[in-house]
């Protein structure tokens, strides 16, 4: 039976050495209040410490002072087992100095493994992660040089195929954010951007003997709906009631508690980014990668589009009309509607569906998108990517393995080079004023977020659209198949590749 608790009395259920699964996805639906408690127990008593933190989206909130980064700063956490790091400053830093271990898992990956723990499988198989950095006969989950836990993901053979066998340490608490409880326990999330993995962590943690602490902004005088409650009472031990601070009206219309139309969606988005987003300037080339890209897209595709300079994708479909004719999805469970970007990235306005994780990644995992947008910071000669890790940094693989596994078509969206590019678009005429000094065509990349080889094998089409130019991905490697009108070929393009590539005997140059 559950109690009503204070924040520091369900903080006291938690103890040294525990395993916690976290409900969150990037800067949303974290369960900010118990944290904070978290933080101030453990100052002020050493205690919990040696925890263990698992979440399939990350738990930070871009605040560095916030949340859990608080008590993970001053030592009380051992190890993090994460798919996505972005909003986690600090956390970031401290994986780089060996300060604990940390391992970066496929979100997808782990959010399936968490519903395979729910149903008290040990683990989940995928043949997402195949010849890319996480699989062991590559380089193996670990971000740094004391993560050597070789348990998280094995190869393994099932009837002949390959598969990879995600597996995740057994949770005991659970750390839930939920919107309402009613006088039975049971928990909706009705005012919640997002459902995430909850339930599933809430099933496993309770079969596990756990812990089920869950924050709320209320609790209501009259039962909820059955089909409105996400947790059932029975799988919750403590409620702790939080008022939630007020916020911008532009923040209801992720919730999804009114209609907003096709030709409303640009309206809201723009009130919500002058909140969440730092964006302030014209990115030339990022137009120019944007508007080429969208015209990959076809009525009724099924679609994801990554953050960054994929986002210009969705700037140029509205123009040519045909975002009111596809549907956009979300790794968070969003189907229908405008993805949001900036701090509320994982929300949507005006979805037409917001599902559980695990199922969202049942329809990317099989194959369920049309077309898939992303980012990527190096390309090598074979067309291999890596979009999750740089030079003395890293985000971490997020969504983006499961999204590109199996999609039909992959547009990755990337410039040519960075740090110092500019670039000039007048009629449509590109000319390369001056090139960055990093380069994003190498001839290996440092660590493999996406295998050519494994692409090919799926026959799918990968085109890698730039400012000045596009490349296919062939059994040969990348085809030079398009330039567009005011690039030179060899000035531009062929001189500053380190390898050589084919080019399309159809390309005009």
């Amino acid at each position: 039976m559950y109690k009503i608790m204070t924040s520091n009395e369900a903080i006291d259920l938690i103890k040294d050495g525990d395993v916690i699964c976290l409900n969150s996805f990037l800067g949303i639906e974290n369960p900010v209040e118990l944290h904070e408690a978290l933080y101030k127990k453990y100052t002020k008593t050493g205690s919990p410490k040696h925890l263990t933190m698992v979440s399939s989206a990350g738990f930070g909130v871009w605040d560095e002072n916030k949340n859990a980064e608080q008590y993970i700063k001053e030592g009380a956490v051992d190890k993090i087992i994460c798919g996505h790091f972005g909003a986690m400053f600090s956390t970031k830093r401290l994986v780089l100095e060996d300060r604990f271990e940390a391992y970066n898992l496929p979100l997808g990956c782990i959010s399936h493994a968490i519903r395979a723990q729910a149903g008290g499988i040990p683990g989940a198989l995928s043949k997402v992660g195949l010849d890319i950095f996480v699989d062991p006969s590559v380089d193996g989950p670990g971000i740094n040089n004391i993560s050597k836990d070789t348990s998280l993901v094995k190869r393994v053979n099932v009837d002949g195929e390959e598969f990879l066998y995600y597996t995740l340490p057994k949770f005991n608490v659970a750390l839930i954010k939920g919107t309402a409880a009613d006088k039975k326990g049971n928990i909706s999330f009705d005012d919640m951007f997002m459902s995430g993995d909850a339930l599933s962590i809430c099933q496993a943690t309770k079969a596990n003997g756990g812990k089920v602490i869950v924050q709320v902004d209320k609790i209501l005088s009259n039962p909820s709906r059955p089909r409105n409650t996400i947790i059932p009472g029975c799988l919750v031990d403590a409620i702790v009631i939080e008022k939630p601070e007020p916020r911008h009206a532009a923040y209801e219309s992720l919730t999804g508690s009114f209609d907003i139309p096709y030709t409303q969606w640009q309206d809201w988005s723009e009130m919500l980014e002058s909140r969440t987003s730092t964006k302030n300037f014209v990115n030339i080339p990022g137009n120019i990668i944007g508007k080429r890209a969208a015209m990959e897209l076809k009525p009724d595709d099924i679609v994801n589009i990554g953050v960054g300079i994929p986002e210009t994708v969705t700037k140029y479909a509205r123009e040519n009309g045909i975002l009111e004719k596809v549907t956009l999805t979300v790794e968070s469970g969003g189907v229908g509607g405008f993805p949001a970007s900036g701090k509320v990235f994982g929300a949507v306005i005006g979805a037409n569906s917001m599902y559980d994780m695990a199922n969202q990644f049942d329809l990317y995992n099989n194959g369920g998108l049309d077309i898939c947008f992303m980012g990527g910071m190096e390309v090598d000669k074979y067309g291999n990517v890596n979009a999750h890790r740089g030079p003395g940094a890293f985000a971490g693989i997020g969504g983006f393995a499961n999204i590109t596994a199996k999609t039909k078509t992959v547009v990755f969206c990337l410039t040519f080079n960075a740090k110092g590019l500019n670039v000039d678009d007048s009629n449509d005429i590109v000319t390369i004023k001056n090139n960055g000094t990093i380069p994003k065509f190498v001839d290996k990349v440092t660590s493999i977020s996406f295998s050519a080889k494994r692409a090919l094998k799926n026959k799918q089409k990968v085109l890698y659209v730039t400012e000045r130019c596009v490349f296919e991905l062939t059994d040969k490697g990348l085809l030079l198949s398009e330039v567009y009108p005011g690039v030179e070929i060899e000035k531009d393009i062929l001189k500053l590749l380190p390898f050589k590539v084919e080019i399309n005997p159809l390309l005009k140059y």
